[in-house]
């Protein structure tokens, strides 16, 4: 039995009829750029979040960038955030010129240790950026409590969250700004490259809304220096399609992890997900932790069963980062779990079949 990591057709079926229509009349219209399909998009993610506005961008990666400049952060300032995460976390904190600074991570959820949070303050931190990885929110209680207490600014990471809850608040609603993805492969994809910003700031959001189109708010007339970051209007519409599925599609994934995990409940040499109290796990990804997990990813490869490795070298060893004089050891969790985590599927459209074959050859393989 063939069992991809992902497969969006099946999705696409779902939607097919709603969506097809949505983009044939934004070609037919000629109207690629914002718009109102922008417009409805943003209004209608920040009531699903909870957040005052929200600002369609081109990509999960340009929504960290553009909070980042919203909030003055540049050369000579410090952002406190994970190095088990994707490169675009670390790297948009690069990219503006400013440092990020690691914690190490929870070995269980393999989210921000928010208790190192304040021994890696220094006269130079001006931010924290939790990841809510793999669908799971960083402890945001504290984590806020850190940041009012030491005047520090709050970029959430959800790219990969949207629809996480912690003490039934969304992912993106605590911090000033919370930045999301809907590259295709996520939990809401769009069919290329698209991302958001949330902010309860409305101050914050007209700069925001600036820098989303070269810094300035009246064409052709620049108060700074922006980005090209826009999200058109094809995306938009996509993903206003897609959005009222989100809550069966969370089901089904979490529907799915549940199977996975009673299949490996007995099974001493797997380390499944956890999900802590108070959280709403959307599973993004379903991340297991395997001390065999090469041999493990080559036999799942012969058996046809996808799946993957987030993230298999710590951003603190990536060769870019080399000047931020971090070495092997500094963050003993990041770096075991890059060797030994695999993602399996977990998309909804799974069938109750398909899960029991991946789980039964992981058993019979960890059992050899």
């Amino acid at each position: 039995m063939k069992v991809p990591l992902l497969d969006l057709k099946p999705q696409y079926a779902q939607i097919k009829d709603k969506v097809i229509p949505e983009i044939l009349d934004i070609i037919e219209n000629q109207a690629f750029i914002l718009g109102p399909r922008v417009d409805k998009l943003e209004s209608e993610i920040s009531q699903y979040i909870g957040t005052k506005h929200a600002l369609g961008c081109s990509s999960g990666t340009d929504a960290l960038l553009l909070a980042l400049m919203a909030l003055d952060i540049g050369p000579g300032d410090e952002v406190i955030t994970t190095p088990y995460t994707f490169f675009a976390t670390a790297g948009s904190i690069a990219r503006v010129g400013a440092v990020a600074r690691f914690v190490d991570i929870e070995p269980d959820t393999f989210l921000m240790r928010v208790d190192q949070i304040e021994k890696a303050i220094t006269p130079k931190t001006k931010a924290i950026m939790p990841v809510h990885l793999f669908g799971q929110c960083v402890d945001m209680k504290p984590l806020m409590d850190i940041a009012k207490k030491h005047n520090l600014r709050v970029i959430e990471d959800a790219c990969q969250a949207i629809g996480s809850k912690y003490d039934g608040v969304q992912a993106g609603a605590f911090g000033d700004v919370g930045c999301f993805s809907f590259f295709p492969s996520k939990n809401l994809g769009c069919f290329g490259d698209g991302g958001l910003c949330s902010t309860n700031n409305s101050a914050l959001q007209e700069r925001l809304k600036g820098l989303r189109v070269h810094g300035g708010q009246v064409q052709y007339q620049h108060l700074e220096v922006g980005l090209n970051a826009r999200i058109d209007s094809l995306q938009a519409a996509v993903i206003s399609v897609k959005l009222p599925h989100l809550a069966s599609w969370t089901e089904g994934r979490r529907r799915n992890a549940s199977l996975y995990n009673k299949l490996f409940a007995g099974n001493s040499k797997i380390i499944t997900p956890v999900e802590k109290p108070g959280r709403f796990h959307i599973y993004n990804q379903y991340v297991l932790r395997v001390e065999n997990r090469d041999a493990l990813k080559a036999h799942l490869a012969e058996k046809e069963i996808g799946c993957s490795v987030y993230y298999p070298l710590s951003l603190h060893q990536q060769n870019c980062f080399a000047s931020l004089g971090y070495h092997k050891g500094d963050f003993p969790e990041s770096e075991r779990a890059s060797e030994t985590t695999i993602a399996l599927p977990i998309y909804p459209e799974l069938s109750e079949e398909q899960i029991r074959f991946v789980g039964e050859t992981i058993n019979a393989f960890t059992a050899g």
